[in-house]
């Protein structure tokens, strides 16, 4: 299904019943999902192009454009700027920014292949916004360690990553292509994380960030910065990601508050 054209799916459309109670637009989303689902299109199948659709419903591009920013909202599809609309990925649901599991061992649980690129392995001071988050004293040391996260071969994260060099001694010397840093650091170094505290937000992928994840410039992203505390409150851990969501989504398990 992935070399038929946008033309060719656009001849399984048909044309909307302007004496029907849904709006127009509602029926061209009916449609759309149905053929996505019905014909059971694959990941990231080019759709017909709005002219194609306008021509095949019957309707306006005010009405196949509203339908469409639905079916992104849901995500069903996803468009690319000069390029069209494309059938969404299925999403897997990740937990990790929820837990103090690592994203590479919550993966890993769930038999997905997860490489690691590691872009910056070494010792530093720690920056005054660390110091900060960590509640460090200053002069206090680091060792960082900045990977790509892919899943099947498919860049999906940035991590920009730190742990205080004095309970991890010699961890910027250790092999880590191909290891989880938190299994790393449990096994090594005997480091569990009690607690983390993070703070998310919406951010453009820009400049060699864009570069390394494989996307365009301006690509909406995660930015996730966490800092991660051991049982007797010591602040460990420290990082920064990048995480693209087009093809998953985070998960939360939130306790009921009490008062």
């Amino acid at each position: 299904m992935a070399s038929t054209t946008g033309r060719a799916l656009g001849k399984r459309l048909r044309p909307t019943n302007r004496e029907a109670e849904a709006p127009l637009w509602a029926q061209v989303k009916a449609s759309l999902t149905g053929l996505i689902l019905g014909e059971g299109l694959q990941d990231h199948a080019r759709l017909p192009s709005e002219t194609e659709l306008c021509a095949r419903f019957g309707v306006s591009r005010t009405v196949v454009r509203e339908a469409m920013s639905q079916m992104v909202n849901e995500g069903l599809i996803y468009r690319l700027q000069g390029k069209g609309a494309f059938v969404a990925g299925r999403r897997d649901e990740q937990d990790f920014v929820g837990t103090t599991v690592g994203f590479s061992g919550e993966l890993a649980d769930k038999r997905k292949q997860v490489t690691r690129r590691i872009l910056r392995q070494e010792t530093g001071p720690a920056t005054a916004r660390i110091r900060k988050l960590m509640r460090l004293e200053e002069g206090e040391r680091l060792v960082y360690v900045d990977r790509v996260m892919a899943v099947e071969g498919t860049p999906r994260m940035i991590v920009r990553w730190a742990v205080i060099e004095r309970v991890a001694p010699g961890l910027e010397a250790v092999p880590l292509e191909n290891r989880s840093l938190y299994d790393t650091i449990g096994r090594q170094y005997g480091i569990r994380l009690a607690r983390a505290e993070r703070w998310i937000e919406a951010v453009a992928a820009m400049g060699e960030d864009a570069r390394l994840l494989q996307v365009p410039e301006g690509t909406p992203v995660l930015g996730i910065e966490s800092a991660a505390f051991d049982q007797t409150g010591q602040a460990v851990e420290y990082y920064t990601a990048l995480y693209l969501t087009d093809r998953s989504r985070l998960h939360f398990t939130v306790a009921s508050p009490s008062f």
